[in-house]
């Protein structure tokens, strides 16, 4: 591997704001050296400024406007010549440019595709949904750790689900949102609309249950579907799962999901460790 023409400073400070918000990802960099592996974690960041752009931005013309860019860059890296920081670090390892450019592309497109998407009909249109973007990422990130051959579906489905999850964290945030966290049958079902969901109401508790209910049982379906994880999405598959769990058994499960997973974690570590080892037994 060849050293990134760009300095450590230049490429952590896109790295820093996807470990501040995934803090727990601080652990794998003791299995996944910085300076043995800059383009893992170049990726992990590369993924969160692209999502940053797919829901951060509210104005459609502007996350467009960003997202044309990325395209225009991830063409411009394939060809030799990479302007950011992140981009630099990237290409600068052979497995860059091993990879199909359509799977570079395939996250931005679908990020562009859904900026002015409305909120979906029911669960199984809202997780298809979430699957067009957050499964291009894995599949991206699952070729990256393990090449292009290896089945990414079991990483598909659980990032689509992590972010349904992270969508229902954030459902007073968004409510005013062209796209709500949770489905049309189900704000029917229980009487809710857009100004309801401000309000913490039976109703809305009733709600929020019953989508952590089917993401629930979506989530032991994608743990028996094939493919490896990589140890970043590892990490944040286990504390979705946490926070999931907690927040079913909660007698105010949006309260519970609004706070996060902030508890010690004393298994992260073990959990850490044996998704390296996982990924280097796998990777060869």
């Amino acid at each position: 591997m060849s050293a990134p023409a760009v300095t450590r400073e230049a490429w952590w400070s896109h790295v820093e704001p996807w470990l501040a918000a995934q803090p727990q990802q601080r652990v794998a960099l003791a299995f996944v050296d910085p300076s043995v592996y800059p383009g893992h974690l170049a990726l992990a960041a590369l993924e969160h400024e692209w999502l940053g752009a797919a829901y951060g931005i509210r104005e459609p013309h502007v996350a467009a406007g960003k997202l044309h860019w990325w395209a225009q860059e991830l063409d411009e890296a394939a060809h030799g010549r990479p302007h950011h920081p992140l981009s630099r670090v990237l290409f600068a390892e052979a497995r860059a440019s091993a990879l199909p450019m359509a799977l570079w592309l395939a996250p931005v497109q679908a990020a562009l595709a859904g900026l002015e998407a409305g909120t979906a009909s029911d669960f199984a249109t809202q997780l298809d949904a979430s699957l067009k973007l957050h499964g291009a990422l894995a599949v991206l990130e699952t070729a990256w750790w393990y090449g292009p051959s290896v089945p990414a579906a079991r990483a598909a489905r659980l990032a689509a689900l992590g972010h349904l999850l992270f969508a229902l964290r954030r459902l007073e945030d968004d409510a005013e949102r062209e796209r709500l966290a949770l489905p049309m049958t189900r704000l029917a079902r229980f009487g809710l609309d857009r100004g309801r969901l401000r309000e913490d109401s039976a109703e809305r508790t009733a709600a929020v249950r019953a989508q952590l209910d089917d993401l629930a049982q979506a989530w032991q379906d994608a743990l028996r579907l094939p493919g490896p994880l990589s140890v970043f999405r590892a990490l944040a598959a286990r504390g979705d799962a946490r926070l999931l769990r907690r927040a079913r058994r909660a007698e105010r499960p949006l309260a519970v999901l609004q706070r996060g997973d902030g508890r010690t974690d004393p298994g992260l570590p073990f959990a850490a460790w044996r998704a390296a080892r996982g990924w280097h037994a796998a990777a060869g």
